[in-house]
């Protein structure tokens, strides 16, 4: 029966149909799935970074608190794939107009872990942490129609 619903839907077996459209009609997930793991995925983001903040008073916590930061950013930044889809995510990530913005928050992501771990600088981490925060923020309203003119506008009054 379903060689025959293929047949009359235009499709005559599974295996000629691409292998992207096979994962999609497989992983398809209804709108309150998605949005429901969005929200676990986005919170458990900002309880990772609460928590490595609060680790970075311990002795050692340096090395704690970036990777709690970094796992947090990780998370609420994976946490939209569920909105969106991972492809779709993907291409606007890399659109023109947040281009400059995905590399920086990528690249403070790996800066951040290699000050940590290979070159043992706590001071740099925590630099890193700090343009990671800046970076993900500028990313973020970059998803809001003219935010980013309205942020500029606010920093060129305060310092004129």
């Amino acid at each position: 029966m379903d060689k025959l619903r293929s047949m009359m839907g235009g499709r005559e077996d599974n295996e000629e149909t691409g292998l992207t459209a096979q994962v999609l009609d497989a992983s398809t997930l209804s709108y309150s799935t998605r949005l429901k793991w969005f929200v676990i995925c986005f919170v458990s983001g900002i309880l990772c970074s609460i928590l490595g903040t609060a680790l970075l008073f311990l002795p050692n916590g340096t090395k704690l608190f970036a990777v709690f930061y970094t796992l947090g950013n990780l998370a609420a930044l994976s946490s939209t794939c569920f909105l969106m889809g991972p492809v779709k995510q993907l291409k606007r990530m890399f659109e023109p107009t947040r281009l400059i913005a995905t590399c920086v928050v990528l690249l403070c992501l790996v800066l951040t872990l290699c000050a940590v771990f290979w070159w043992q600088k706590k001071g740099l981490a925590i630099i890193f942490c700090i343009l990671q925060f800046l970076a993900m923020t500028w990313y973020s309203i970059s998803y809001i129609p003219f935010a980013r003119d309205a942020v500029i506008k606010v920093f060129n009054s305060c310092l004129s």
